[in-house]
């Protein structure tokens, strides 16, 4: 059997970096809006889902709480940017808070679109504290599959 002697300086760098990623890990886990507390939060942005649907792209934002004419929807430059603001309630009598963790302020969100997006025939729609976009294409794109040679 060998005996091996244990350097205690090397683990002890070892274990540094490991703490380090971890803190790392958490840290970024937890700076998402969801599990933000700060009390004098004054800016957000709204999720997102983008996708395909047809010969349509559609965008849909998630903006509870604002009101539709506080809200803007803007394409420019093969570029759609959402914005708006939520305003603060400043109405507080006799309440105690524990914990806010509802956001407000001003908000953008800008996507960039494809060349092929008709300007002319783009329809919003807001219902029930979500953002609908419909971006019709130019013509429907088909995948096709592209035969590979072996030399």
């Amino acid at each position: 059997m060998k005996i091996v002697k244990r350097n205690p300086e090397s683990e002890g760098i070892a274990r540094k970096d490991l703490n380090l990623a971890f803190n790392d890990f958490f840290s970024r886990f937890f700076d998402d809006d969801i599990f933000s507390t700060d009390l004098a939060k004054t800016g957000w942005n709204p999720r997102v889902d983008i996708y395909e649907k047809g010969n349509s792209i559609v965008v849909k934002a998630d903006l509870p709480g604002i009101d539709e004419k506080n809200l803007n929807v803007v394409l420019e430059d093969h570029s759609l940017t959402i914005s708006g603001s939520r305003e603060e309630e400043t109405e507080r009598k006799d309440k105690n808070f524990h914990q806010i963790e509802r956001s407000w302020g001003s908000f953008s969100r800008s996507i960039t679109l494809p060349d092929d997006v008709k300007a002319d025939k783009i329809q919003a729609e807001y219902k029930s504290g979500v953002l609908t976009v419909t971006l019709p294409k130019e013509k429907e794109t088909t995948a096709k599959k592209i035969q590979i040679k072996a030399s």
